[in-house]
């Protein structure tokens, strides 16, 4: 159904390949435009907007201790605890989790 197309991009000026692989891709994702530009342009646009450095690192996630409400066990989670909700170690909470 697809062939491939050779487009000219936007930025450089050069040729490149449009393949019927990338339109069936376009397609089955809603997209309705064609690619404006080569690869190594829509790379260098994207390395551009992020500053072009890697992401900064992610914060250690921060566990809070509290008491499990089925079996009175240690139970650390990744969320301040609410007095008005219970808080289940792992191993109750993969029991919960299986029963239902």
């Amino acid at each position: 159904m697809f062939e491939d197309k050779t487009l000219i991009c936007k930025d450089c000026g050069k040729e490149f390949v449009f393949t019927a692989g990338e339109q069936q891709f376009y397609a089955d994702h809603g997209f309705q435009n064609q690619p404006l530009r080569c690869k190594s342009c829509r790379d260098a646009r994207k390395a551009k907007a992020s500053g072009g450095e890697a992401p900064a690192p992610r914060p250690a996630r921060q566990f809070f201790t509290a008491t499990c409400a089925r079996c009175g066990g240690e139970a650390r989670v990744p969320f301040e605890p609410q007095s008005d909700r219970p808080v289940y170690c792992s191993n109750c909470f993969a029991e919960i989790r299986a029963s239902r």
